[in-house]
């Protein structure tokens, strides 16, 4: 973060579109190839996969949110040194995310997205996390984007949902089966798969079990 000392936040913002911000908070990451990071995120609002056991409800709407631009920056730059800055949402991919991208990379921060998928791609980002779910299927534009592909297991379908994605995305892309929180079967229904399928690794929510964000 030295550049923050010579970058003009404002003249950054002034060329950043507005966003609705659901939240901004600093934590360690807790999921998958990046767990214990540390981590600034930016929780945009705005969801139409609507997930039965979305654990972030609240940012399906995006109408009470105030949009923001030079507030995020500003946020930002308090945090002591972030390794890395997170968008996540809701589903972030809702939005045009180039200048929100390329304002926090002129401050030289390495970005992060966690998205489903289920909008054209778009942002410059050193990582991506993809989550698809079948409740909204993911846009084509996605799967060649993908780091880190994670599926959220509650059942036996999931398993079937999980393979067929993998087939999409980059061969290099490192592979996670997560249990539903609220499905505690499904802990050991990945144990024993990830037993006889060893191309999968299981990605705990970590945070919550810490009890933080």
């Amino acid at each position: 973060m030295n550049s923050l000392a010579s970058v003009s936040q404002k003249e950054i913002a002034s060329q950043l579109i507005t966003y609705p911000i659901v939240e901004t908070f600093h934590s360690l990451q807790g999921e998958g190839t990046w767990t214990g990071v540390n981590a600034f995120f930016i929780r945009l609002a705005g969801c139409d996969v609507h997930c039965p056991w979305c654990d972030q409800k609240e940012s399906w709407t995006s109408k009470k949110y105030p949009q923001q631009s030079i507030k995020i920056l500003a946020e930002v730059s308090k945090m002591a040194n972030p390794f890395m800055v997170v968008i996540t949402g809701g589903e972030p991919l809702m939005y045009d995310l180039f200048p929100l991208t390329k304002a926090l990379k002129k401050l030289g921060l390495r970005v992060h997205l966690e998205t489903s998928g289920s909008h054209s791609f778009t942002g410059q980002f050193d990582w991506v996390t993809f989550s698809p779910k079948p409740f909204k299927l993911p846009h084509e534009s996605i799967y060649s984007q993908v780091n880190e592909l994670k599926i959220v297991i509650a059942n036996q379908e999931d398993l079937h949902w999980a393979e067929e994605e993998a087939k999409k995305v980059p061969r290099e892309a490192i592979k996670y089966l997560q249990p539903e929180w609220n499905t505690p079967e499904s802990q050991s229904l990945i144990f024993d798969y990830i037993l006889k399928h060893p191309q999968w690794r299981m990605s705990l929510q970590t945070h919550k079990f810490l009890g933080v964000r």
